[in-house]
Protein backbone atom coordinates (compact mmCIF):
# COMPACT_ATOMS: atom_id res chain seq x y z
CA UNK A 1 0.00 0.00 0.00
CA UNK A 2 1.48 3.92 -0.88
CA UNK A 3 0.84 5.92 1.97
CA UNK A 4 1.39 9.61 1.90
CA UNK A 5 1.85 10.96 5.15
CA UNK A 6 1.38 15.19 5.08
CA UNK A 7 3.63 16.59 8.13
CA UNK A 8 6.10 14.32 8.85
CA UNK A 9 7.22 15.18 12.70
CA UNK A 10 7.04 13.18 15.32
CA UNK A 11 3.75 11.33 14.69
CA UNK A 12 4.30 11.37 11.28
CA UNK A 13 7.74 9.95 11.26
CA UNK A 14 7.38 7.85 13.74
CA UNK A 15 4.31 6.19 12.06
CA UNK A 16 5.83 6.39 8.71
CA UNK A 17 9.11 4.05 9.90
CA UNK A 18 6.96 1.49 10.81
CA UNK A 19 4.63 1.13 8.18
CA UNK A 20 7.68 1.80 6.02
CA UNK A 21 9.65 -1.39 7.68
CA UNK A 22 6.11 -3.19 7.42
CA UNK A 23 6.82 -3.02 3.52
CA UNK A 24 4.43 -0.32 2.67
CA UNK A 25 5.93 2.01 0.35
CA UNK A 26 6.08 5.53 2.41
CA UNK A 27 5.43 9.37 1.05
CA UNK A 28 6.99 11.54 4.02
CA UNK A 29 6.28 15.28 3.00
CA UNK A 30 6.07 18.32 4.45
CA UNK A 31 6.35 22.12 3.32
CA UNK A 32 10.43 21.39 3.78
CA UNK A 33 11.32 17.89 1.76
CA UNK A 34 14.83 18.69 2.10
CA UNK A 35 14.54 17.96 5.77
CA UNK A 36 13.19 14.95 5.70
CA UNK A 37 15.88 13.05 3.67
CA UNK A 38 17.65 11.64 6.60
CA UNK A 39 14.07 10.44 8.23
CA UNK A 40 13.68 8.81 4.87
CA UNK A 41 16.67 7.27 4.88
CA UNK A 42 16.32 5.55 8.53
CA UNK A 43 12.52 4.67 7.23
CA UNK A 44 14.74 2.33 4.50
CA UNK A 45 13.90 1.80 0.99
CA UNK A 46 10.47 1.45 0.95
CA UNK A 47 10.48 5.24 2.00
CA UNK A 48 10.84 8.33 0.27
CA UNK A 49 10.70 12.37 0.93
CA UNK A 50 8.65 14.69 -1.14
CA UNK A 51 6.76 17.71 -1.52
CA UNK A 52 3.31 17.65 -0.44
CA UNK A 53 2.36 18.68 -4.15
CA UNK A 54 4.77 15.62 -5.15
CA UNK A 55 2.93 13.07 -2.23
CA UNK A 56 -0.54 13.82 -3.83
CA UNK A 57 0.61 13.68 -7.62
CA UNK A 58 2.05 10.15 -6.08
CA UNK A 59 -1.37 9.04 -5.85
CA UNK A 60 -1.55 7.26 -2.82
CA UNK A 61 -3.68 4.85 -1.44
CA UNK A 62 -4.48 6.39 2.40
CA UNK A 63 -2.99 10.12 3.28
CA UNK A 64 -2.04 10.28 7.47
CA UNK A 65 -2.95 14.56 8.07
CA UNK A 66 -0.28 14.40 10.95
CA UNK A 67 0.11 18.17 10.59
CA UNK A 68 -0.95 21.15 13.06
CA UNK A 69 -4.36 21.09 12.63
CA UNK A 70 -4.26 25.28 11.67
CA UNK A 71 -2.85 23.71 8.09
CA UNK A 72 -5.69 21.82 7.04
CA UNK A 73 -8.36 24.62 5.93
CA UNK A 74 -5.23 25.96 3.55
CA UNK A 75 -4.32 22.03 2.21
CA UNK A 76 -8.29 21.62 1.51
CA UNK A 77 -8.44 24.58 -0.36
CA UNK A 78 -5.45 23.39 -2.35
CA UNK A 79 -5.78 19.42 -2.33
CA UNK A 80 -9.35 18.40 -1.44
CA UNK A 81 -10.29 17.16 -5.03
CA UNK A 82 -7.05 15.16 -4.87
CA UNK A 83 -8.46 13.29 -1.57
CA UNK A 84 -11.79 12.27 -3.58
CA UNK A 85 -12.44 8.62 -2.95
CA UNK A 86 -9.57 8.10 -0.61
CA UNK A 87 -9.08 7.16 2.68
CA UNK A 88 -7.59 10.32 4.73
CA UNK A 89 -6.17 9.02 8.42
CA UNK A 90 -6.76 12.29 10.75
CA UNK A 91 -4.39 12.70 13.51
CA UNK A 92 -4.75 16.11 13.87
CA UNK A 93 -5.73 18.11 17.26
CA UNK A 94 -7.26 21.69 17.34
CA UNK A 95 -4.64 23.40 20.13
CA UNK A 96 -5.76 26.93 20.49
CA UNK A 97 -2.59 28.53 21.50
CA UNK A 98 -0.75 26.75 18.63
CA UNK A 99 -3.05 27.03 16.08
CA UNK A 100 -5.06 30.29 16.79
CA UNK A 101 -8.25 31.34 16.22
CA UNK A 102 -9.25 29.16 13.47
CA UNK A 103 -9.11 25.75 15.96
CA UNK A 104 -10.90 27.91 18.46
CA UNK A 105 -13.51 28.89 16.21
CA UNK A 106 -13.48 24.98 15.57
CA UNK A 107 -14.13 24.48 19.36
CA UNK A 108 -16.65 26.95 20.01
CA UNK A 109 -18.97 25.61 17.14
CA UNK A 110 -18.63 22.56 19.18
CA UNK A 111 -17.49 20.33 16.21
CA UNK A 112 -14.54 17.32 16.76
CA UNK A 113 -11.61 17.86 14.93
CA UNK A 114 -12.56 14.90 12.48
CA UNK A 115 -16.26 16.29 12.07
CA UNK A 116 -14.40 19.32 10.60
CA UNK A 117 -11.66 17.38 8.64
CA UNK A 118 -14.51 15.57 7.12
CA UNK A 119 -16.33 18.49 6.14
CA UNK A 120 -13.45 20.38 4.78
CA UNK A 121 -12.42 16.95 2.32
CA UNK A 122 -15.99 16.13 2.00
CA UNK A 123 -14.78 13.33 -1.32
CA UNK A 124 -12.88 10.91 0.67
CA UNK A 125 -13.49 8.59 3.36
CA UNK A 126 -12.16 10.27 6.97
CA UNK A 127 -11.03 8.22 10.18
CA UNK A 128 -9.57 9.30 12.91
CA UNK A 129 -6.68 8.29 14.62
CA UNK A 130 -3.04 8.41 16.52
CA UNK A 131 -4.16 11.89 17.95
CA UNK A 132 -4.13 10.50 21.50
CA UNK A 133 -0.67 8.96 21.89
CA UNK A 134 2.57 10.35 22.65
CA UNK A 135 4.94 10.37 19.97
CA UNK A 136 8.16 8.77 22.16
CA UNK A 137 5.17 6.34 22.71
CA UNK A 138 4.44 5.83 19.50
CA UNK A 139 8.19 5.34 18.71
CA UNK A 140 9.47 3.58 21.58
CA UNK A 141 6.69 1.02 22.75
CA UNK A 142 5.52 0.03 18.72
CA UNK A 143 5.44 -4.13 18.02
CA UNK A 144 6.12 -5.22 22.08
CA UNK A 145 4.94 -8.45 22.34
CA UNK A 146 3.59 -7.36 26.13
CA UNK A 147 1.43 -4.76 27.18
CA UNK A 148 0.89 -3.57 23.58
CA UNK A 149 -0.48 -0.24 23.00
CA UNK A 150 -4.26 0.48 21.65
CA UNK A 151 -5.10 2.85 19.26
CA UNK A 152 -8.50 4.07 18.85
CA UNK A 153 -9.98 5.02 15.98
CA UNK A 154 -13.62 6.41 14.51
CA UNK A 155 -14.94 6.80 11.11
CA UNK A 156 -18.11 7.35 9.63
CA UNK A 157 -18.72 4.11 8.16
CA UNK A 158 -17.95 0.73 8.31
CA UNK A 159 -16.30 0.31 4.55
CA UNK A 160 -13.48 3.15 6.05
CA UNK A 161 -12.89 1.42 9.46
CA UNK A 162 -12.36 -1.97 8.00
CA UNK A 163 -9.72 -0.23 5.23
CA UNK A 164 -8.50 1.35 8.02
CA UNK A 165 -7.54 -2.04 10.05
CA UNK A 166 -5.92 -3.19 6.63
CA UNK A 167 -3.96 -0.45 6.90
CA UNK A 168 -2.63 -1.58 10.48
CA UNK A 169 -3.47 -4.94 10.88
CA UNK A 170 -0.82 -7.16 12.74
CA UNK A 171 1.83 -4.29 13.63
CA UNK A 172 0.73 -3.93 18.09
CA UNK A 173 0.80 -0.52 17.88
Amino acid sequence: MKIGIIGSGNIGGNLGKHWAKAGHEVLFSSRHPEELKGLATEAGNNAQAMSIKEAFEANADVYLLAMPFKAVDELAKTYAAQYSNKLIIDATNPYPERDGEMAQKVRDANYTASEYTAMKFSSAKTAKAFNSIKAEHLRDRAFRSTDKLTIPYASQDIEKQVRYKKTNRGYGF
